[in-house]
C-alpha cells in the first residue's frame, strides 16, 4: 500500500464519525436516528398509557416513557456539543433559493426547542404529581415538592401539547425530506443515511 492509498484509507475512516461536505457521519446520523426512534416510543406510551392494564403493565409503560424521555435529552445534549464542534455539511442548493434554507434551520430550532421543552415538562409533570424520577431505574431523584393536582393538569396539558407538537413537526421534517429526495432530487435524505460517505 502506497502512501496515497494510506492517506486514502486513514481520510475514509476519519470521515466515517465526522460530518463532510457531502454527509453527515456516523455518530450524527446514530443520535438523529435514535433520536427519532425514541420520540416515537415516547410518544405512543404516552399517547396510549390508558390503554394499558393497571398494575405492572401500566408501570412498565411508564417507565418506558421516562426511559426514553431521559435518554432523548441527553442524546440531545450530544448532539448539541457535536454540532458544535463539527458542524454539519452545507445545504442542498434548490430551486426556491435561500428562504428554504432558513425555513429548513428555522424548523430544526423548532424541534430542538420542543425536545427540550417536552421532556422538561415531562420531569415537572413527575415532580407536580408528587412522584420521585426514577433515572434508568439506577436511582431516583424525590420531587421537590408536594403532590399539587390542579398543577399537575396544567403541566400535563402542556407537556401533551409539546409532545404532539413535536410529533407535528417531526412529520413535517420527514416529509421535507422526501420532497427534496423525489422532487428536487437534491442529497438531503442520502446524506443522513449510514453509508452515505461511501
Amino acid at each position: 500500500m502506497d502512501q496515497s492509498d494510506r492517506m486514502f484509507w486513514q481520510y475514509t475512516l476519519k470521515m466515517r464519525y465526522r460530518n463532510s461536505p457531502h454527509g453527515y457521519g456516523a455518530i450524527p446520523q446514530f443520535l438523529h436516528w435514535m433520536t427519532a426512534g425514541l420520540v416515537l416510543i415516547a410518544w405512543a406510551t404516552g399517547t396510549f398509557d390508558d390503554a394499558l392494564p393497571k398494575g405492572a403493565a401500566r408501570a412498565a409503560g411508564t417507565f418506558i416513557h421516562v426511559t426514553a424521555g431521559l435518554t432523548i435529552l441527553i442524546a440531545l445534549i450530544l448532539r448539541l456539543l457535536w454540532r458544535a464542534a463539527d458542524p454539519p455539511p452545507p445545504t442542498e442548493p434548490t430551486v426556491l433559493g435561500k428562504w428554504l434554507d432558513r425555513a429548513g434551520a428555522l424548523a430544526h430550532y423548532a424541534l430542538y426547542a420542543l425536545l427540550i421543552g417536552v421532556v422538561v415538562a415531562g420531569i415537572v409533570l413527575q415532580f407536580a404529581r408528587g412522584n420521585a424520577l426514577s433515572v434508568f431505574g439506577l436511582f431516583e431523584i424525590p420531587s421537590p415538592w408536594p403532590a399539587n393536582r390542579a398543577f399537575s393538569r396544567s403541566v400535563k396539558d402542556i407537556h401533551e401539547l409539546f409532545a404532539n407538537g413535536l410529533m407535528f413537526l417531526a412529520g413535517f421534517h420527514a416529509i421535507a425530506a422526501l420532497v427534496h429526495h423525489w422532487l428536487f432530487r437534491d442529497r438531503t435524505l442520502v446524506r443522513m443515511l449510514p453509508g452515505s460517505l461511501r
